[in-house]
């Protein structure tokens, strides 16, 4: 056993295992039992302990004091490697922080696909106050007892998706926890279990290989909490977003861009023009080949707007889907002219005209990873090309046969796109630019154009970027921690149950850990849909602080959360709910969210505070809500 102590912390090291466990204020922290240190390649899986060669020595530096451990003379696919790498676990003196580092050396003859390391820690008690935080969507709290098993968490836990709004995850027991924190999030996944029932949740990561090697330093940041709940570890990160340059409040993104103040409190339409499947697409269905098809005028929707206006609607933000010739998702990135049958580029320019004269903000749906392959300008050399020489390739959604454009080519797509619609005069305020923040980075192989996943969330970046030096305010898909820096709004940050039909149980208790950190820095519309007589939507819109939805047409029914309503309401009523919830929203929108509790255990009963001293409480049981002061 190696043992290190420093700033209250302790480390210890147990050689025979390979397993460390760490400790603060009296509270233990232990790798799980059954944890064995692995790294993959395509062939096999090979542990740690295999290794001819580790060797561990204890060493203090400036900065801290920890255990340095080096790894070689490993046997893969039968024949001996030089593969060989090193781990750096340390304490940091200034914070007591503790490290885990996983580093390469040499990898001239192998490809590691993944490494597993650190281990996860052990959490065996069948205890409600023993809980365990996961990012997935805008958060999930799974008590130890939880009914319900987790299942696989989407997009195989990658980080920068919606499996990952924020990349960590933490454990709280008898109100002890701790928060890991990885800091190299783009190659990256976690991975979680709990089964139905419980009485145990694990939590951890997996390494990826970046183009076929894992190529640098891996690195997970431990924070140990005493007498803390899941509010602390989500200032915890606040604070790190902070010292890290990623967060950029509202505010700040409003010296940028001005239209930021009127999206505040705005009412959200999502309307569409065109939809369009084709036959290659796994949506087509043969015998009834036009049924998802429909154009609706750009001039139909130029009247709806000019209708709401009649009607008092003062603040109103207009997304529009399948504007584009060719119909929703279909030959992105060559979409214009706008729909011809709809009315073309003079229909458009009437109806964004029409949302100015209103004093309304237009915003369009548009598209920039998936290529398809019956675009005008479509070229398979700037798909992304995989390790194994080939690009990824289906058909799942309206356009049919795609593959991922090269992130490195977005920027361009985007500066050619949005220069055409300028120059015919339609002035646009806002823009979707799909997918971007809920599906994870791409990488790309090939030397014309070479891209790891790191790059692919820069070049997607600078998408939103170029948006703003417009003065139009950039959306995406869903939220995600590396967009915070220029993204301003979204599609919707729901809770994971959300992405499904009503009435599938829920895999843990839905709490705001996103907005907990990041509520003041991106404006999320919430559905407001009241689903069925124990399930009203809007009691969570009101309890994030969050704008609401007057209208949201769903171009997939059934997928992405867009399910049929079983309670419907009267327009007026429809848009005397909206009223409340956008009244709050023009409040607090740039306050933080300072607090979140869960008034009763079952999480019926919930509170949020902001930094302005506003309280809302909802009653999930009776379907109320109470918005006040703190005294």
């Amino acid at each position: 056993m190696i043992h290190v102590t420093l700033a209250s912390t302790d480390l210890r090291f147990e050689e025979s295992s390979l397993h460390f466990s760490i400790a603060r204020n009296g509270t233990d922290w232990n790798w799980e039992p059954d944890y064995t240190p692995v790294f993959t390649t395509a062939q096999e899986e090979i542990s740690f302990q295999s290794a001819s060669s580790i060797s561990h020595e204890v060493k203090e530096n400036g900065l801290g004091k920890g255990i340095l451990s080096r790894y070689e003379g490993f046997t893969v696919d039968g024949k001996p490697s030089a593969f060989a790498f090193s781990t750096w676990t340390w304490i940091e003196g200034a914070t007591g922080n503790i490290f885990f580092e996983w580093i390469p050396v040499c990898e001239e003859d192998i490809s590691v696909t993944s490494v597993s390391w650190p281990g996860c820690m052990e959490f065996r008690e069948g205890k409600d106050d023993w809980y365990t935080l996961l990012n997935q969507h805008q958060g999930l709290l799974i008590p130890n007892t939880w009914e319900t098993a987790l299942g696989r968490l989407p997009f195989d836990g990658f980080l920068c998706s919606a499996a990952n709004y924020m990349p960590w995850f933490g454990q709280v027991k008898a109100g002890n926890g701790y928060i890991a924190i990885c800091e190299h999030p783009w190659d990256s996944a976690f991975y979680a279990e709990h089964p139905a029932g419980g009485p145990y949740t694990k939590a951890g990561v997996r390494w990826g290989a970046s183009l076929g090697k894992m190529r640098y330093r891996r690195v997970m940041r431990y924070t140990l909490l005493s007498d803390c709940d899941y509010n602390h570890l989500c200032k915890v990160y606040r604070s790190y977003v902070k010292e890290k340059g990623l967060f950029c409040s509202l505010k700040e993104k409003a010296a940028k861009a001005p239209k930021v103040e009127q999206l505040i409190g705005s009412l959200f339409l999502h309307r569409g023009i065109k939809n369009h499947v084709c036959e290659e697409s796994d949506m087509h269905d043969p015998e009834h080949p036009g049924k998802f098809d429909r154009v609706v005028p750009f001039r139909t929707r130029s009247e709806e707007i000019r209708a709401l206006h009649s009607q008092g609607f003062e603040k109103l933000f207009l997304h529009l889907d399948g504007w584009g010739d060719p119909g929703y998702d279909n030959q992105h990135p060559d979409y214009l002219p706008p729909c011809e049958e709809a009315g073309g580029w003079e229909g458009m320019k009437e109806l964004a005209d029409t949302m100015h004269d209103c004093d309304y903000l237009f915003g369009i749906h548009d598209q920039y990873r998936d290529y398809y392959f019956n675009g005008k300008t479509f070229d398979a050399s700037f798909g992304c090309l995989q390790t194994d020489g080939t690009i990824p390739e289906h058909a799942h959604w309206a356009g049919g046969r795609q593959t991922y454009l090269c992130a490195t080519q977005a920027p361009y797509y985007v500066k050619r796109n949005f220069s055409q619609l300028q120059e015919h005069g339609i002035d646009l305020d806002c823009a979707y630019l799909d997918v971007f923040t809920c599906n994870e980075p791409d990488e790309c192989a090939n030397p014309m154009h070479y891209m790891t996943r790191r790059d692919c969330l820069e070049f997607r970046g600078q998408c939103f970027e170029y948006l703003l030096s417009q003065g139009i305010l950039p959306s995406s898909e869903e939220v995600s921690d590396w967009s915070m820096k220029n993204l301003v709004f979204c599609h919707y940050a729901p809770y994971q149950f959300m992405m499904y039909k009503p009435g599938t149980p829920q895999k843990g208790i839905p709490v705001p850990l996103f907005n907990l950190v990041y509520h003041d820095c991106v404006i999320v519309p919430w559905m407001m849909e009241k689903m069925n007589a124990t399930t009203d939507y809007m009691l969570y819109a009101l309890l994030n602080g969050g704008a609401p939805y007057l209208i949201r047409d769903g171009a997939y029914p059934g997928i992405d959360g867009s399910f049929e309503p079983e309670y419907t309401f009267t327009e007026q009523e429809n848009y005397e709910r909206c009223r409340v919830v956008s009244k709050l929203h023009q409040r607090i929108a740039a306050c933080e969210m300072v607090s979140h509790k869960l008034l009763t255990p079952d999480g019926k009963k919930q509170e949020t505070v902001f930094s302005d001293g506003t309280r809302v409480q909802i009653d999930l049981d009776a379907l109320t809500y109470e918005i006040g002061q703190i005294s």
